[in-house]
């Protein structure tokens, strides 16, 4: 708003000098007559608008079309502009014709120019920064967007000036599971030959399903959903994602890919607000991208580790996608800060790939961990044995709770025995 007002000003004031110099100089003198005696009647009349309001009427004309055109940028917008700035025109010369029935001599020529030279100053500016924004688009996306949404940026359906604003953001954080062991077990060559290939393959994937490549390195892949395409349905979107990387994996391996037969990877998603805008003032331009959702995608991501899982989101995304997807609560967590207290889930089939099994087995599971947390061990564990799948079906988050109760559950028998 204030820079469009800024150029609609500077716009204004230059036309008003460039037509104030021509009309002083008589070098549109010529034109100024031929249009008078068309419309009005010099000789016959008796009062005349003054030079001063004249400079007034085409500043206030050149600002005001200035504006126009540079609030209403569009290609549908710029021909409505065109067709208002020509009747515009045409009622400078009824103006100056109804001027000269009550004997009142206004010379339309001023404006006129006014109006013209304003609408090729907003242009050439637009122009401008089309060339500057197409640098920028170039420079920030190509090859970190899908092609359907590198365009949709480009043309402007989706706004992006580069301008640091907060987005609400999904973020999707891709490692190769234990990838420090891998990196150390490994031989070298072996290893950047893999990592190549996850975060190519990884990123190729996330991109097509709309999101934008924050970063690809080796420390895993990075990608926002929500920015700059921003939407409602962006939590869903990078879980959806998440879960369709993981299942596309695991196929893999199964098929006997050697590539894919020794590595898993890992996911965590997180949402919330994040803050993006172009660094311009480097040669390069670069992209700003901070927010916590960023940093709690990673952590998330290496926290599967623990507990075996593969896939993990914080609560803010559990609750925009708990209704298309099912998962399970897993635990506790410390949040940016030692006072916080984040509860992750992890998200397991899509609602309407579930069986009717997977669910109850879900159900299971989630009471055995309420039961836990009230320290229940025997009822906890009653429950995660419902939640067992069929013989030879690997769940690591489960075997993670049932380690856990194990002791307990046995202490909890050996202490009545003691007892009597």
């Amino acid at each position: 708003m204030k820079r469009s007002l800024i150029t609609t000003l500077t716009i204004g004031v230059a036309v008003a000098i460039v037509v104030g110099v021509l009309h002083a100089s008589k070098a549109i003198a010529g034109f100024e007559a031929g249009v008078a005696r068309l419309v009005s009647d010099y000789a016959g009349a008796t009062r005349v608008v003054g030079e001063k309001w004249q400079y007034i009427l085409v500043f206030l004309t050149a600002a005001g079309v200035g504006w126009l055109s540079l609030r209403n940028a569009a290609a549908t917008a710029r021909l409505r502009n065109y067709l208002l700035f020509g009747s515009f025109l045409v009622e400078l010369l009824v103006l100056s014709w109804v001027c000269s029935l009550y004997r009142i001599f206004f010379q339309p020529v001023p404006c006129i120019f006014a109006v013209a030279f304003a609408v090729a100053g907003a242009e050439a500016w637009m122009a401008f920064l089309r060339r500057d924004r197409s640098h920028l688009v170039r420079t920030i996306f190509a090859n970190r967007l899908s092609k359907k949404e590198f365009r949709r940026v480009s043309d402007g359906t989706i706004p992006f000036d580069g301008q640091a604003k907060a987005y609400e953001a999904s973020v999707v954080a891709c490692d190769i599971a234990n990838r420090h062991g891998f990196a150390t077990d490994s031989d070298p060559a072996r290893f950047a030959e893999t990592m190549a290939k996850f975060i190519r393959e990884t990123a190729e994937d996330l991109i097509e399903k709309g999101a934008f490549l924050q970063a690809a390195d080796g420390e895993g892949v990075v990608a926002i959903f929500g920015f700059p395409n921003a939407g409602s349905q962006h939590a869903e979107d990078a879980v959806r994602a998440a879960l369709d990387l993981i299942k596309k994996f695991r196929e893999r391996g199964q098929e006997n890919d050697e590539s894919f037969r020794d590595w898993d990877i890992n996911a965590g998603v997180s949402s919330g607000a994040i803050v993006a805008g172009a660094l311009k003032e480097r040669v390069h331009p670069a992209l700003l991208a901070s927010g916590e959702p960023i940093e709690l995608a990673r952590r998330f991501c290496a926290l599967n580790h623990r507990y075996g899982s593969k896939i993990l989101i914080d609560t803010t995304t559990f609750d925009q996608v708990s209704e298309a997807v099912v998962a399970r609560p897993i635990d506790f967590v410390s949040g940016m800060n030692s006072h916080d207290r984040l509860e992750i889930y992890e998200p397991l089939w899509l609602s309407a790939e579930a069986k009717p099994e997977h669910v109850a087995r879900r159900d299971s599971f989630w009471s055995g961990v309420i039961l836990y947390r009230e320290k229940r061990w025997a009822e906890a564990y009653s429950e995660f044995q419902k939640a067992l799948g069929p013989e030879g079906e690997d769940d690591p988050a489960l075997q993670f709770y049932l380690r856990r109760l194990e002791p307990l559950v046995l202490q909890l028998t050996e202490s009545p025995l003691e007892e009597s």
